[in-house]
């Protein structure tokens, strides 16, 4: 086979539409020369391209393990998710009362006199 390729060569080669080649030449996403208004393709490049372009074969059964462990987690409470967001953006943090008053409670509430 030749080492360089036309672009119908190319089409034939990789089962391909002439334009969706051209249009990976355009965007620089496919390895080529350019001779003037001609546009080759070396056998070698392409293959390597094709070659950086492969996928993995997904194992199905492992994805379908961690699709169905993410199912399986309960739910997040949005409710509790917002108030705590509130809490640390005011900057009140709830620490549990170890025996004081005054610890583990907003300052506010201890100045106020809610305690």
């Amino acid at each position: 086979m030749k080492e360089f390729l036309t672009i119908d060569e190319l089409s034939e080669y990789l089962s391909m539409k002439r334009s969706a080649l051209y249009s990976l030449v355009e965007s620089g996403k496919i390895p080529h020369y350019r001779v003037g208004r001609l546009i080759r393709f070396k056998k070698q490049d392409i293959d390597d391209w094709m070659e950086r372009h492969r996928k993995e074969e997904i194992d199905t059964h492992k994805k379908a393990r961690g699709i169905l462990k993410a199912i399986s987690r309960p739910a997040t409470d949005i409710n509790s998710m917002i108030k705590k967001s509130i809490a640390e953006a005011k900057g009140l943090k709830y620490t549990p009362n170890r025996g004081r008053p005054d610890q583990g409670r907003a300052k506010k509430e201890v100045e106020y006199g809610a305690l």
